[in-house]
């Protein structure tokens, strides 16, 4: 009896103290490296031309031949249309016709007027017929300006008739057919739309919870759905200030140009815009966490470095600091600190690249599981170069 008492007690005691299988703890640190840091606001928006023009005319006629049409690629001066000349070169020739008799009416009326103001001076004839001559001459002189004004204008009708492209593009919209009467009133009537497809621009909706982080001349990345494959470039120029609210969500119009040599992008597609609020490259950069670890005593726990002496009288000053792990030690590392995404921040000064710096306390188990897990997420984000 009294030996299974001892048994018992002896049981108890080792499953208390040394039978008890304790946790290990490791300190998980990582190497400064050279790299990148980078953040992102995401947007939808709608692809246009930068310049878009709508050609016209400005007289009323019947549409004579047409030298361009949908998708025709045009140059500034190449003319696309033309209307039929018949009444305007009549009208340029009656105006020619009534220039030329309102001329020989103002010389004939100049000359006489010359000759009874001589007459007058020398008061051989009356006022009044002096008067009469003036006012003749005056007349005249007014009816030859007006006819004068007619003719340009009937000129510069008939040059209307030819319709010439005003810049390099392609036509993207022809909404006249040979044939058509077009009729010139207090609006132009439109027979065209330009575009110059090799400058194209997006103009994004920015929720207003990222606008403020939207600059002019921060690079973006966007995507269409009719090349999902391929990615483009562009720029913002413009965070525009006027607020748009749809269902109770605020936005704002952020303009992107980007260059489309190929002719891929056209008017009105859909762009999913990645803006770069935040890219530095060649940066040494630390995980987030480096810079709030502190040390911790775990004294049944063999062969974790240790805050070296100097470290931890400099631990009690304040700043920005992390852990550089050298052998058994922990040294505390003042350090300048740069931008920040959230999870990595760039060090400016401080440390050098290959430095070895703690992160944080973990257990051998947990991070065996985590390094030995072999069950993916199906919904991750693949890997370059992995196969979905």
């Amino acid at each position: 009896m009294k030996k299974t008492a001892i048994a018992l007690l002896s049981i108890m005691a080792c499953v208390a103290t040394s039978c008890k299988k304790e946790a290990k703890i490791v300190l998980e640190t990582t190497t400064v490296s050279a790299g990148e840091i980078s953040e992102t606001v995401t947007a939808t928006g709608t692809l246009e031309s930068v310049t878009q023009v709508d050609v016209g005319t400005q007289v009323t006629g019947i549409i004579d031949k047409l030298y361009a049409d949908y998708n025709s690629e045009v140059k500034k001066g190449d003319m696309i249309a033309e209307i039929e000349k018949t009444v305007l070169q009549a009208d340029l020739n009656s105006a020619d016709a009534t220039l030329e008799s309102a001329r020989v009416t103002f010389e004939y009326t100049r000359t006489n007027y010359n000759r009874d103001k001589a007459l007058y001076d020398k008061q051989l004839i009356s006022e009044y017929d002096y008067q009469t001559s003036l006012k003749d001459f005056k007349v005249a002189q007014q009816a030859y300006d007006k006819a004068q004004a007619d003719r340009v204008r009937a000129a510069k009708n008939l040059n209307y008739a030819e319709i010439y492209s005003p810049i390099d593009g392609i036509v993207i919209s022809r909404d006249v057919e040979v044939g058509q009467t077009v009729v010139s009133n207090m609006s132009v009537a439109n027979l065209f739309t330009i575009a110059d497809l090799d400058h194209m621009q997006v103009v994004g909706n920015v929720d207003e919870a990222d606008i403020g982080q939207v600059k002019v001349g921060q690079r973006v990345v966007f995507t269409v759905d009719a090349y999902p494959n391929d990615s483009f470039e562009g720029k913002v120029t413009q965070v525009r200030l006027s607020a748009t609210t749809e269902s109770n969500v605020v936005t704002y119009e952020v303009i992107v140009s980007a260059t489309n040599e190929e002719h891929k992008l056209i008017p009105g597609m859909t762009a999913n815009l990645t803006i770069y609020v935040l890219e530095e490259n060649g940066v040494m950069t630390v995980p987030v966490a480096a810079t709030k670890f502190t040390p911790r005593d775990y004294p049944d726990v063999k062969g974790l470095p240790q805050p070296a002496t100097s470290s931890m009288k400099a631990a009690d000053k304040a700043g920005a600091h992390v852990y550089v792990v050298k052998g058994d030690s922990l040294y505390f590392t003042p350090v300048e600190l740069g931008a920040a995404n959230g999870i990595n921040i760039a060090v400016k000064s401080g440390l050098a690249p290959g430095d070895e710096i703690a992160l944080s306390y973990e257990s051998a188990e947990a991070m065996a599981a985590t390094s030995d897990k072999t069950e993916v997420n199906p919904f991750a984000p693949k890997r370059p170069g992995q196969k979905k």
